[in-house]
């Protein structure tokens, strides 16, 4: 697997690292986020959306990424659309 790094919390210390990065093989976006507390991942676990299950299965997690990011998000994912690297 080959990652490019797309972007840091720009808010990082030591200890936090909110992370973005891209997989040039596949082009799915990786995020490193600070894991959800028990009452937002009760709340993403309730959430009733046609066609899904409720819950969160045991290979998934719920990640809370600071909106400071929306930057580095939007870049990964236009590095990801990208025709020619695909």
């Amino acid at each position: 697997m080959a990652l490019r790094f797309i972007g840091i919390d720009p808010n990082t210390g030591t200890g936090e690292s909110p992370t973005v990065w891209v997989d040039e093989k596949t082009h799915d976006v990786i995020i490193q986020g600070w894991k959800a507390d028990s009452e937002l991942e009760a709340e993403s676990a309730a959430f009733e959306i046609p066609g899904h299950a409720v819950g969160i299965p045991a290979h998934e997690a719920v990640v809370r990424i600071p909106a400071r990011m929306t930057g580095i998000l939007r870049k990964a994912c236009d590095v990801a659309d990208r025709s020619d690297v695909r």
